[in-house]
């Protein structure tokens, strides 16, 4: 039994021209072909009204309740970095940042440091590795990821007080602000947010003199939770394709096996979905760059990666999963240039589904379609019924 999750990151949007949303402009002749066939509706990956993060709208999909399960951003961008999280660790999610100073105080230029090449990533936080490598107890381990993102993990003797990593985000969100100190929630909190500020400073000095990548942004802070995997919830064979880092350390987390393709393209993802097609019974592939152009309010950019999408579509259908989901995470608009709240385009083929009750794969025919609009954590149970999986129940 073959079962495929494709997400396509941030897939959900509002109209942006003529009044179509992103997926209503793109030219999707084999997703549309594919819906007529197929179960079609809407999830709420968290609750009614409820803007996602990648982690709960993941867990979502996972099968987990996002109110009851919280994994924070740090943890699952170290994990999908390779690191190892233990209990006596806080992880952070890092941006590298552009800020011009006015006398000694910093001003956020570009957030992202204009999302700059990834090996020019490596040299930086290698740099920074040499420079720093504890701080008043507390060893400092960084990894870089891709573009301006990379890891921090701060790891201490022995394990922290329950709340420790309480602290607040460093990343003003905005440009034309000044980056915010870390402040702690707790007493115990604040111990640890003094240590990061630390941190800070001696980061923003060894960076000064960098063009682009020359400040620090800290968000996500966070420990590793104690949750149950994957396997032990379904009992499936599940591994993960993505190309990056977050989504690889959460499936990671959920227990499944990472699957590194061999590049960063959408068909590098699905050439490793084919080498691997024989070796598992859950697959979950991750496209990213939807949320990215979504993020970056470039609707055409997101319509293009739709597109592309679509055209590799053929090659998925060729393995004949027995049960292919196809939604996203959460929705990114890209007139808000963010996650929002909307409900998600969702579509299921199986040999169980009634199918012929919509014309397209597009936010408005996913209204029509016999799902309906479900919680995010119902999927899998769909997923599994379509697969049989799932016993009668009661007499």
């Amino acid at each position: 039994m073959k079962i495929l999750l494709t997400v396509l990151d941030g897939l959900g949007g509002l109209p942006v021209k003529y009044g179509k949303t992103e997926l209503e402009l793109a030219k999707t002749p084999n997703l549309d072909r594919l819906a007529t066939e197929s179960a079609l509706g809407l999830h709420i990956p968290v609750d009614v009204g409820i803007t996602p993060g990648s982690g709960p709208g993941h867990l979502g999909l996972f099968g987990y309740d996002p109110l009851e399960v919280e994994i924070g951003r740090g943890v699952l961008e170290a994990l999908g970095l390779g690191l190892e999280v233990r209990e006596t660790d806080i992880a952070v999610r890092g941006n590298y940042a552009t800020v011009r100073y006015e006398g000694n105080t910093p001003v956020v230029v570009d957030r992202r440091a204009g999302r700059i090449p990834t090996e020019e990533n490596r040299r930086i936080t290698q740099r920074l590795s040499e420079e720093i490598s504890e701080i008043d107890g507390a060893r400092i381990i960084l990894a870089p990821g891709m573009e301006h993102r990379f890891a921090l993990i701060l790891r201490f003797e022995s394990p922290l007080p329950p709340g420790s990593e309480k602290i607040r985000d460093t990343d003003p969100q905005k440009t034309g602000e000044s980056p915010l100190p870390a402040v702690g929630e707790n007493e115990d909190a604040e111990k640890i947010a003094r240590i990061v500020n630390r941190f800070i400073e001696q980061a923003s000095e060894i960076l000064r003199d960098e063009s682009q990548a020359n400040y620090i942004l800290l968000r996500g802070f966070s420990r590793r939770p104690d949750i149950p995997t994957f396997k032990e919830r379904f009992n499936l064979k599940s591994c993960c394709i993505a190309t990056y880092p977050m989504y690889r350390g959460l499936a990671s987390l959920a227990g499944m096996e990472i699957i590194k393709p061999e590049g960063w393209s959408i068909e590098d993802e699905i050439s490793s979905l084919e080498k691997e097609w024989d070796n598992y019974e859950f697959f979950f592939l991750h496209i990213k760059k939807t949320d990215s152009y979504g993020e970056d309010g470039n609707w055409k950019g997101k319509v293009s990666v739709i597109e592309e999408f679509d055209s590799l579509l053929p090659k998925i259908l060729e393995l004949k999963p027995d049960v292919l989901a196809i939604t996203g995470d959460h929705s990114t608009p890209s007139v808000l240039k963010g996650h929002s709240w909307h409900p998600v385009p969702l579509l299921i083929k199986s040999p169980y589904v009634l199918g012929g009750t919509c014309e397209r794969f597009t936010e408005r025919e996913c209204l029509k379609g016999e799902i309906g609009i479900i919680p995010a954590k119902k999927i899998m149970n769909l997923l599994r019924a379509n697969a049989l999986l799932i016993p009668k129940f009661g007499a």
